[in-house]
């Protein structure tokens, strides 16, 4: 077997002893081209390939770093490696603006070579059979997690996890076979939760609130509450409709600015934002909503105008039954368009010197409803990974995050959390209902409703499950894992159309597990 060995470019205007390392190194798979100045060196380039450089600094006629630099306009991507009798911080910098790969200081052993050499040219190599060994033992341990018979703490943590590995092929592999394998693992692990999901969540309801894991209702109590006694401002953020893996590559481009506390909590169900968002900003469930506002739900779910109508009032009344007093006022902003996010930056130092500040961002909820109607976006976004991707694009260059940065500049604090996530829905399920059976596609409420139980929970009493009655007879139905509601008229027309879109309501961890980070500004 023909083994292709690194070529090496080494020059040194003592490189006769030098014999010892490059032995040395031989041994070792490397070949060693031997230049005694900078002259020699350019020549070689011109009729070699080499795969890394490695040059003394201090050489008569032509210096190392001269030297570096004509290297780099022939060979602007082969490493460089320099070898100096120096360590001042001057000569560094100057080799480092060179765009250096390494440098050694002298004397240097043969070991010291060896391993600066490997740290680049097998850089990769390495690099994959670490992943390969990581992955082998995570995707085990994932299995295993799965088998188990997870509590609350444990779903949230098994979620977390399989966020991360998505997040790790994201930047490791573009490997099909592991992301298919990963997905795999996803879809047994929606469908046990599904399950558990349907056993635990109506002793939820009837569980006080220090019995039960943390929930939508809970966020204010438990997360937001404890920053109002401290003296920063406080911004409370609800990104509509983000996904905890959204939020994992989101949370990089903050740590520079805060020191940042995450954990997760359950959305309540159905998981969306008439429901979820209601929740958050009052404190209670849907059901005890429905005695103070019965008239919240009388319109369609999908008319966010009406059915969250109350969420300024909602929050200042919840504050107000836990005795906080707030001097001024509570300050509550929704964004739903740009020019809307563009004023409230121009217009920050305004809410900085406000103890706290209520943001309801719609950005990521519109940008999946924009996806479904136009044929760009579906290009552009068509899977998680793309959309995870596109998410960190936005926020990089997005008044929201210019928004954020302005409080830590001001050393506040962020409390950063969403009403629920999304799924693609990648499989359809028949249901029947009458015509005043709602529209969504991931939950529904009517009467008489009817679907496959093995795809979707039926809930006969709504009140079991903390939900509105909406007068006599109104049932629910929630889907599972990655399904979606169709209508048997019409079935495959339907099926086609939102098969593959980005949904929400329903029964899954990308739904139900939800991020809760606090941002605290760092001091310098």
């Amino acid at each position: 077997m023909i083994i292709n060995k690194k070529q090496i470019l080494w020059v040194d205007d003592e490189i006769d002893l030098l014999r010892s390392h490059i032995l040395y190194l031989t041994e070792r798979g490397y070949e060693i081209t031997q230049a005694s100045n900078g002259l020699d060196a350019l020549e070689m380039m011109r009729t070699q390939d080499f795969d890394l450089a490695l040059i003394d600094e201090m050489m008569p006629v032509m210096s190392g770093l001269e030297l570096l630099r004509r290297l780099k306009k022939q060979r602007p991507d082969l490493p460089a490696v320099v070898v100096t009798k120096s360590e001042a911080e001057d000569l560094m910098e100057e080799a480092i603006s060179e765009q250096i790969d390494g440098y050694l200081t002298k004397p240097v052993n043969p070991s010291q070579i060896l391993s600066v050499l490997k740290g680049i040219l097998d850089r990769k190599k390495i690099s994959e059979w670490q992943f390969s060994r990581r992955w082998a033992e995570g995707f085990a341990e994932l299995s295993r997690l799965i088998d188990d018979n997870l509590d609350a703490a444990g779903w949230l943590d098994l979620h977390t996890r399989i966020c991360s590995w998505e997040l790790e092929l994201d930047r490791s592999s573009g490997d099909v076979e592991l992301r298919d394998m990963l997905r795999d693992v996803r879809l047994e692990a929606d469908h046990r939760f599904a399950r558990w999901i349907e056993s635990e969540y109506p002793i939820w309801i009837e569980s006080p609130p220090e019995a039960r894991p943390p929930m939508s209702m809970n966020l204010v109590d438990e997360r937001l509450i404890p920053l109002l006694h401290e003296t920063s401002p406080v911004l409370f953020l609800v990104i509509d409709c983000l996904r905890l893996d959204q939020w994992l590559v989101l949370e990089p481009l903050l740590s520079e600015y805060f020191n940042i506390q995450r954990s997760n909590y359950f959305s309540i169900l159905p998981s969306a934002t008439p429901y979820s968002r209601n929740a958050i900003f009052s404190g209670f469930l849907p059901a005890e909503i429905e005695r103070l506002h019965p008239d919240l739900w009388l319109q369609g779910d999908e008319d966010e105008g009406s059915s969250n109508r109350y969420e300024h009032q909602f929050l200042e009344a919840l504050l107000d039954r836990r005795g906080i007093q707030l001097q001024p006022g509570l300050r509550y902003v929704k964004v739903l368009e740009q020019e809307e996010a563009a004023g409230l930056e121009r217009h920050i130092n305004d809410y900085l010197h406000t103890p706290l500040t209520a943001l309801v961002y719609n950005f990521v909820d519109i940008l999946l409803h924009t996806r479904q109607s136009v044929e760009v976006l579906k290009e552009m976004l068509p899977d998680e990974a793309s959309f995870r991707s596109i998410t960190a694009a936005w926020f990089k260059h997005s008044s929201l995050f210019r928004i954020i940065q302005a409080y830590s500049e001001a050393g506040g604090t962020v409390l950063v959390t969403t009403d629920h996530g999304s799924i693609i829905g990648r499989r359809g399920t028949k249901v029947i209902g009458d015509k005043q059976t709602s529209t969504s596609l991931r939950y529904k409420h009517g009467r008489n409703l009817k679907s496959d139980n093995k795809n979707a929970v039926s809930i006969k009493d709504p009140l079991e499950w903390g939900l509105p009655r909406r007068g006599v007879n109104t049932q629910y139905l929630l889907a599972k894992e990655d399904y979606f509601f169709v209508y048997p008229t019409n079935y495959h027309k339907y099926l086609e159309l939102y098969k593959g879109s980005f949904q929400h309501g329903g029964i899954s961890l990308d739904e139900m597990v939800l991020p809760v980070v606090t941002l605290r500004a760092k001091k310098y």
